[in-house]
């Protein structure tokens, strides 16, 4: 998709209003979907565990591991600095800026050194690498022996009436509703494209296995509506 080569624009426009109607437009269950994917990796924490968020964006999954992982530190990766401008704000507020720090740079070419995590984390992010399978076997490049990988993403419903319900949702009220709010006439389109054009479950896993990890598994949630992915290197 072209849109995904000016990504961190794109976010940069829509940062004031992004974590508005995230909740809006999810009515609130996206806070749920954060919860269960990090308790899906939150006992195998170790002491002073390193982990990686990438994408991180305004970190609200960052806020929500240094929760549920009181021994974890959270090093973010983002391409809009404006996004990670407010979740700074956001850590500043909670205290956790010892624990979650930002850094500018792409999933693709990742700053890090090999074997440099014990955890790597992404929410609504993979689905924007413009090369999928590169961004996973960064992931797997930066994590240590052992490590385990999280990633959590929009997915589409088995059931038909429910597919029907979310396809019309996602194709018509969701990019008006976010067009108004966020006054950005792409953004919200974009969001329906991505998802509509991307993978999921058996697929996912074997594109993350692809990229050398093992064990890779997924848990669709509210109605698979979105999808928590695990896998281990």
């Amino acid at each position: 998709m072209e849109e995904k080569k000016n990504i961190g624009s794109m976010f940069d426009r829509i940062a004031g209003k992004y974590d508005f109607l995230n909740h809006l437009l999810s009515l609130n269950i996206d806070k749920y979907w954060r919860r269960k994917a990090v308790a899906s990796i939150a006992n195998s924490q170790l002491s002073n565990s390193q982990c990686l968020d990438v994408a991180i964006g305004t970190a609200d999954l960052a806020i929500e591991t240094a929760h549920q992982m009181p021994d974890v530190h959270i090093q973010g990766l983002d391409l809009s600095i404006e996004m990670m401008r407010i979740g700074e704000e956001k850590v500043r507020k909670l205290g956790l800026e010892k624990r979650i720090s930002f850094m500018h740079g792409s999933a693709l070419e990742m700053p890090f050194c090999d074997c440099s995590f014990d955890f790597v984390t992404c929410a609504y992010g993979v689905r924007n690498f413009s090369d999928l399978d590169k961004g996973l076997r960064e992931m797997y490049r930066v994590m240590r022996a052992g490590g385990k990988l999280m990633i959590l993403e929009f997915s589409y419903p088995d059931n038909r009436f429910v597919a029907w319900t979310y396809n019309l949702y996602f194709s018509h009220i969701l990019p008006l509703v976010g067009r108004l709010v966020s006054k950005d006439k792409s953004a919200y389109t974009y969001l329906n494209k991505s998802v509509k054009n991307f993978v999921w479950g058996e697929e996912m896993c074997n594109r993350i296995k692809g990229a050398g990890f093992s064990d890779a598994r997924y848990k669709s949630l509210t109605f698979g509506i979105t999808t928590i992915y695990t896998a281990i290197k």
